[in-house]
């Protein structure tokens, strides 16, 4: 089995599409479809159902391409340390993160890093948390920002950066927020500012709710602190990125409990931010995630001394 077969195979199946993948790995795509082929001839099985548009992966084809990423992420990582051991640092760093994370500045510590290390290519992804901590499992990305409710995959290990309480975001003239609540900006909690209204989890029973897609770890951490403070809800307005939810909540839309932090971003002056008491008290966990133990690849260390993180995680952060 030919290492270059397994790369065209994870091609297509990521991109779903023999033209774009031929495009992307710069071959014919006639070259192309002869080493799938060729692949499910040695293998014995069919890896993929084609159709006039798109590419499906059957059931062996599913089966292979966990192994297939993990073993060319292997190949790369076997690579990058022979090339570190010589004093050099190349190839690829695969970086994913959840929007507006706490705790890291990310241009700015990728910024840094390109300036180090000009020979790494840099990769970026945003997604939800939980598809970050799969893609570091399986070797897609070398680390990830994110922010899990829950136990990370079996093989990523999390080491914690910051954590900060939800707030309940919404309209100054919404119900909610109380006769004369001054804006985000100066009902934020803090030192500063006088008395202010607190809002009871109860109180959010029958509220339209705008949230973030169930892969998010925010969405995954409100999902779970309804059920334990017994209030059913149900999200009206589901997004994807910070600033559509902000925007959502200033057209008086619905409201939003999020991170303390977005509410002090600047899209959301003139929203009211309100703490959220008599019931359960999460906190926003932001973490790192990268593989457990020695499997993190030179680059990715490399990025972790940045952060001033230790080299190994020897555990699992708390749920």
């Amino acid at each position: 089995m030919e290492l270059r077969h397994l790369e065209y195979f994870v091609t297509v199946a990521e991109e779903r599409h023999f033209t774009r993948a031929a495009e992307r790995l710069l071959v014919s795509q006639s070259g192309l479809s002869a080493s799938v082929r060729a692949l499910e001839r040695e293998l014995g099985a069919k890896l993929f159902v084609r159709t006039t548009r798109s590419v499906e992966l059957t059931g062996p084809g599913r089966a292979l391409l966990g192994e297939a990423t993990r073993t060319l992420a292997s190949v790369r990582a076997a690579k990058e340390a022979v090339a570190a051991a010589q004093g050099l640092l190349r190839g690829t760093l695969s970086v994913g993160s959840e929007q507006c994370i706490a705790g890291v500045d990310v241009p700015r510590l990728l910024a840094r890093f390109r300036a180090e290390h000009p020979q790494v290519e840099i990769r970026l992804r945003q997604a939800g948390s939980r598809l970050l901590a799969d893609d570091v499992a399986a070797g897609r990305l070398d680390l990830a920002f994110v922010a899990l409710c829950g136990p990370p995959p079996q093989g990523v290990g999390l080491t914690p950066l910051t954590g900060e309480p939800l707030v309940l975001l919404c309209h100054p003239e919404h119900a909610l927020a109380g006769p004369g609540e001054g804006p985000a900006e100066e009902s934020a909690p803090g030192p500063a500012g006088g008395a202010q209204r607190h809002v009871r989890w109860a109180e959010l029973k029958g509220e339209a709710l705008v949230d973030f897609q169930p892969d998010w770890g925010v969405r995954q951490l409100t999902d779970r602190t309804f059920a334990a403070a017994g209030v059913e809800r149900q999200v009206a307005l589901e997004v994807n990125d910070v600033h559509s939810l902000i925007e959502l909540v200033e057209q008086g839309l619905g409201v939003a409990v999020v991170p303390r932090h977005f509410a002090r971003k600047p899209q959301a002056r003139g929203l009211c931010a309100l703490p959220l008491t008599e019931g359960p008290q999460p906190v926003w966990q932001v973490s790192l995630a990268r593989p457990a133990g020695e499997a993190a690849s030179p680059a990715a260390r490399k990025l972790s001394t940045l952060l001033d993180l230790p080299q190994e995680e020897p555990g699992n952060s708390p749920a």
